[in-house]
This record gives structure tokens, C-alpha cells and sequence, in this order.
């Protein structure tokens, strides 16, 4: 079933990506409702109507998803309650199946596992279980990371000898987690994938992700690798995409290992920090995309229209000295760079670590793009930033 413009959907979570999704779904006629527990979040400033209750309160869910022609989300940490309240009244894509596999690292390893695609080897630890014996059955280097709720790093730790394991068996006590071998790899890379209700799909083009403290740093689109690479990966997100019987957006980040081979490293159900470059730089954003996919519109093309670098922006770059904000950075030297593009997502206060928004730089030459792209960076970290 096609929903056309003029109707309503729902994003549950409040970040940077509902608010993207709902400039994007705005831009095509669509009215938008957002659903965060905090108010006077990032997606809730851009919404036709935003609801602020815990996601615990099922009289304000019923409200919201009445309201709403289709509901989508924005970040995977849902629990599993309201996404079957949500259901029962109205379409919700994808699937709360998927979202049960991807919100969990244990659930999406054992899935990749028993599908047949390609992944780094993994050992569960249950909450009483042995850390110590899985990491030396899995052997170090590796890296411990919680089943649940992790992030940008957040929730791993990383072994390398017995004093970092007994660090670790302590830190970890009393947690399930999952101990993955520590890959040798050559550099990491992300495609991001939409498909349809009526089963069209379409990849964008795959990413190489530069990370600094567990956090994404730059996108280089097309990735410096060679296009068989390129292929392979794209074909990978497409099966994984099928398999899962995804409609609206799947994220697939990868290791490209030093023998050459894919692995996939995590799945995320929902737009991407490193699809952001779409933006600027296709015919179609991931944002866009996502909108067309839930609503059973057709896909736009995901053509590349340019080479791109794509910088995250963290609350770092704002000027601090003992611990308060006293400037902001100089947005407008960034943008005298007539190739770049900024976004920044609204929010309230900079933290460090916290993403504020991100800037783009186009060129012919992604190297080029990179060049400038890490000049400006550094121009907006001031010396005060580090005071």
C-alpha cells in the first residue's frame, strides 16, 4: 500500500537523525510526529507535533501511533513493549523482528552466524558465566563489548594481555557480554541499503570510515577501495537487507580484513552517521530514501553525484576553558570554503564527545575533499578547545 504526501508519520526517538528523516519527509508533503521522552529535542524542533512521554506509557503511545499513517525510528534502543502496542495500531517499519536482532550484539552475531554471512568469530559470556575462558578460547587481542546498549565505543573494552583481562573480568562482573576476536584490518567500511514493502532495494555508495576515540570521524566516499570491494559490499548489504526482510533502511558496517575478506561488524535498522554525506553529494539522501521505502514509494536513484568527505562535528570544537563553553566556532570561515556544506542538528548545549552536526566537502578528487576537509577540521579546533 502506497501512503502518499499529505499524510503523517512517526519517528520514535528525538536525535538528529528524526530530524533529518522529517525535513526529508516534510520536503515531500508529509506532515511528521515525533515521540521522545525529552523535550525540545533535535527532531521535535522541526515536527508538525512531538510527544514527550517515556516510552513506558501506553496511553500516549496509543495517542501517538493513532495519529500516525506509518511508524518508523531513529535509534534501535526500544524496548520491545511499546514497539507491540505500536503494531497493533498501525503500520511500523521495519519490522519489530529486526529491530529485536540489531538492538542486541549477541542476537545480530548468532543471526550473521547462522545466516552464512561472512563475521568476526565471537564467544558469549551469560551474566555468571567465564570472561576469563572466553577470551582465552577466542585468544588476544580481542574486544569484550556488553550484549546491550552500546554505541560509539560505548560498552567495549579492548584485551591485549592478562592485566588488561583481569581489568576487564572486573569492569564487566555480573554483565552478559559477547568477546570478539580482534581483527587485523586494512580499513572499515559502511553501505547503507533500502528496500521496499514491494521488495525493490537500492545500496548507496559504500563508505571508508575513519574513527578517533570509538567515534566516527571522517566518511570517504567512494571508499579508497577497488571496485570489486566496492561490489562486494554493496551485494552483501543487498543479501543481508533480503535476508532480513527489511523495509525502510539497513546500515551494514564491515571490516575489510589484511586477507582481503568482508566482515560484517554490525547492523544498524535506521539512517547512518556515515550515509550523512548523502545529503550533499546524491540524488537522493538516505533520509529521503527512508521516507520513500516505509511510505511504498519508489526508490530514487542512489547515484553518487560527486566524490565527498564527510566530517562529524563533536561539542569539542566548541571553545572551553575550565570546563565551560565561552565560544562557539567560527562557522562562517568554514563555510567561505565554497565546497562545504554544513548541518548542524539543534541541540541545546555542546558536551564533549557529543555530536552537534557535521560538515561536507565535495571535490572531484576525494583526495582533494580529505585534504581540505581535515584543514577545516583543525581550523575549528581553536587552542582554547583544549584548555
Amino acid at each position: 500500500m502506497t501512503i502518499l504526501p499529505g499524510s503523517t508519520l512517526g519517528v520514535l526517538g528525538g536525535g538528529q537523525l528524526g530530524r533529518m528523516f522529517a525535513q526529508a519527509a516534510q520536503t515531500l508533503g508529509y506532515r511528521v510526529h515525533v515521540y521522545e521522552p525529552q523535550a525540545e529535542c533535535p527532531a521535535g524542533a522541526v515536527a508538525n507535533r512531538e510527544f514527550n512521554a517515556l516510552y513506558a506509557d501506553a496511553a500516549a503511545l496509543q495517542e501517538f501511533a493513532r495519529g500516525c499513517d506509518v511508524v518508523t525510528y531513529e535509534f534501535e534502543n526500544i524496548p520491545a513493549a511499546p514497539l507491540e502496542q505500536i503494531g497493533s495500531l498501525t503500520r511500523l517499519y521495519p519490522r519489530p523482528g529486526v529491530l529485536e536482532i540489531c538492538q542486541n550484539r549477541l542476537r545480530e552475531k548468532t543471526w550473521l552466524r547462522r545466516e552464512g554471512f561472512p563475521h568476526v568469530p565471537f564467544a558469549e559470556v551469560t551474566a555468571d558465566g567465564d570472561l576469563a575462558a572466553a577470551v582465552r578460547r577466542i585468544g588476544c587481542p580481542c574486544v569484550i563489548k556488553t550484549a546491550d546498549f552500546g554505541y560509539d565505543g560505548k560498552g567495549q573494552q579492548k584485551v591485549t594481555d592478562e592485566a588488561a583481562l583481569e581489568r576487564a573480568v572486573a569492569q564487566f562482573a555480573g554483565q552478559h557480554v559477547v568477546v570478539e576476536r580482534f581483527v587485523d584490518f586494512r580499513c572499515e567500511l559502511s553501505v547503507v541499503v533500502a528496500r521496499s514493502a514491494a521488495g525493490e532495494s537500492r545500496a548507496f555508495p559504500v563508505a571508508e570510515n575513519i574513527h578517533t576515540n570509538h567515534i566516527l570521524d571522517f566518511s570517504i566516499v567512494p571508499a579508497r577501495v577497488n571496485e570489486a570491494i566496492r561490489r562486494e559490499a554493496e551485494e552483501l548489504g543487498r543479501a543481508i537487507v533480503e535476508r532480513l526482510d527489511v523495509v525502510g533502511l539497513l546500515a551494514i558496517e564491515l571490516f575489510l580484513a589484511a586477507d582481503g575478506r568482508l566482515l560484517v561488524n554490525e547492523l544498524a535498522p535506521r539512517p547512518h552517521n556515515s550515509g550523512h554525506y548523502t545529503l550533499d553529494a546524491c540524488v537522493t539522501s538516505q533520509f529521503e530514501q527512508h521516507v520513500r521505502a516505509v511510505c511504498g514509494l519508489p526508490l530514487g536513484s542512489a547515484a553518487l553525484e560527486s566524490p565527498v568527505v564527510m566530517v562529524n562535528i563533536l561539542g569539542d570544537a566548541w571553545q572551553w576553558s575550565e570546563g565551560k563553553v565561552v565560544a562557539a566556532p567560527d562557522w562562517a570561515a568554514l563555510l567561505a570554503d565554497p565546497k562545504t556544506k554544513l548541518h548542524l542538528y539543534g541541540k541545546k548545549e555542546p558536551r564533549r564527545g557529543r555530536k552537534m552536526g557535521h560538515f561536507t566537502v565535495r571535490d572531484a578528487d576525494v583526495a582533494v575533499a580529505l585534504e581540505r576537509a581535515r584543514t577545516l577540521k583543525a581550523a575549528l579546533l581553536a587552542p582554547a578547545t583544549r584548555a
